[in-house]
């Protein structure tokens, strides 16, 4: 153990969305900052959603009026944040009446339209799908579209540990957290990585760690968890693409769940989620043959290509770990996130309990305002306006895509635009001095090339080839077992390099 333990103003534990997003508010308030992940960021739930910043459409039948409009007005704030991640989509509901009325829908959907600021984002309107172009089946002749948006999941995660560590927190991935305890003046807080077991001090602690939140105040720090946690399972499956264009599509089913298929990767459909009870390790969560049969059958009931299990090229599971509402139906447990703060010898504890990927921004804020008041010397709000790593200077991405093909002049103009969309402004720093694809050293396979997995292990934290393809370039959909080799046998050298030049 080392004699000068270092102390930060807060540590957080967990680092997907709510921990990062917490890091990157309490850094830029002027709090020193520590967080440290387990596994990789995002490593588990916020890698597995359905990649949607949303307000929540369903919520409104549950009236959850207050978090619909938290969710829609921040669908604008961090579409400013982060044009570069976060795109508008236009979403189509085939109108079924057996299941909702009209009436029903429009109503919603004016809401919908309406309890948040709404400026970027165009409105509700109905629609005839009775044409022959329409991917739904002919009898299916009208319905409903409305916007809300897109977004890379993980990277986002990935961008607010950036901005955290750019405002002076410290970010660790592959650390964890064994114990904490309080002492006198501060939390004594123990942690064990490759290079072994060490302790840091804390004056506050917060704990982010998802699925793992209640048990970590057990198991870790020996006390009660103040709320019982649901973990639902959600799961989605990859198909070839269904839609002709890039509009999306929310479809109900005789449940009164919905069900999204979202255009993805350029090729590819995205279709989910599933909602279940799960008792076992979230770590360890895969896709059932029940969910695989639940969302094929929701595709074909309304979509004019038949889908089975041989069409599906990948599929994903997460468990969102919500607060126990004691609904008896998994659906409509409360999506909102409750912040429980504790606080003995004037040394909080904040642990965060449920939230969703849409209202991280907010729920961020909502912490440091608890902890405020432990903090009197801390800055005010400051996310609302500030953009996230990769949307300095960025107007418009085609021009952005256009300079990307006028520096690398032999670059195709796919390559170019991922390059865009993941790295925003970005892009100049992985690209560095390269004129030429040749610049970019080794080509591992479609499009990543050396340069940019150099990148990402020295600015993004990424180690392993799980972490390169699909937690930052979602290249992995395209990747063969032997390519994946190849990548991580160059990982592994370049680790140790790094470790040798650590150690001179």
């Amino acid at each position: 153990m080392q004699d000068n333990i270092k102390i930060y103003d807060m540590v957080i534990i967990g680092g997907g969305i709510n921990g990062t997003g917490i890091a990157a508010d309490a850094a830029g308030r002027g709090l020193s900052v520590y967080l440290c992940e387990k596994d990789d960021l995002a490593n588990h739930t916020s890698s597995a959603s359905s990649k949607l910043i949303h307000g929540g459409l369903r919520y409104l039948e549950h009236k959850a009026f207050r978090l619909v409009r938290e969710a829609l007005a921040e669908r604008e704030v961090l579409l400013n944040k982060a044009p570069h991640l976060i795109k508008a989509m236009r979403f189509i509901m085939p109108h079924r009446p057996h299941l909702r009325p009209a009436w029903l829908i429009r109503t919603g959907l004016f809401f919908y339209d309406h309890l948040g600021k709404r400026k970027k984002l165009a409105g509700s309107r109905f629609i005839s799908l009775a044409n022959a172009e329409s991917p739904l089946k002919a009898e299916i002749t009208q319905g409903f579209e409305y916007s809300d948006c897109t977004v890379d999941d993980s990277r986002l995660v990935v961008l607010n540990a950036m901005q955290a560590r750019e405002k002076g927190a410290d970010i660790q991935t592959r650390t964890r957290c064994i114990a904490a305890q309080r002492e006198a003046d501060h939390w004594l807080i123990k942690l064990e990585n490759q290079q072994g077991i060490f302790q840091i001090k804390a004056k506050a602690l917060v704990n982010a760690a998802g699925a793992w939140v209640a048990q970590f105040i057990q198991t870790q720090l020996k006390l009660q968890s103040p709320y019982k946690m649901r973990l639902i399972q959600g799961s989605h499956i990859i198909v070839p693409r269904l839609q002709q264009d890039d509009r999306a599509f929310i479809l109900q089913n005789e449940d009164q769940r919905i069900v999204f298929v979202i255009p993805y990767l350029d090729q590819y459909s995205l279709i989910g989620t599933t909602d279940r009870e799960y008792s076992a390790d979230p770590a360890k969560v895969v896709i059932s043959h029940q969910e695989i049969d639940y969302l094929l059958k929701v595709s074909n009931d309304h979509f004019k290509t038949q889908l089975n299990r041989t069409d599906i090229i990948s599929c994903y599971s997460g468990v969102r770990p919500l607060y126990d509402d004691a609904s008896d139906n998994p659906s409509t447990i409360t999506r909102d996130y409750i912040l429980a703060l504790s606080s003995e010898q004037q040394l909080p504890l904040l642990s965060v309990f449920g939230g969703k990927i849409t209202t991280y921004r907010k729920l961020a804020e909502a912490a440091l305002e608890q902890l405020q008041v432990f903090f009197p010397k801390m800055a005010g709000a400051w996310t609302a306006t500030e953009v996230l790593p990769g949307a300095e200077n960025l107007n418009h991405l085609e021009d952005l895509v256009f300079e990307i093909q006028h520096k690398i002049a032999d670059v195709p103009l796919q390559l170019a635009q991922r390059w865009a969309n993941a790295y925003g402004t970005r892009v100049w720093r992985m690209l560095n001095q390269a004129n030429s694809l040749h610049d970019l050293g080794h080509d591992f396979g479609h499009g990543l090339y050396a340069k940019e997995v150099d990148y990402l292990v020295e600015v993004e934290w990424g180690m392993c080839s799980d972490d390169i393809l699909w937690r930052r370039s979602k290249l992995g959909l395209l990747f063969s077992q032997s390519e994946i080799a190849n990548l991580d046998e160059y990982l592994v050298k370049l680790q140790r390099l790094r470790a040798r030049e650590d150690a001179a």
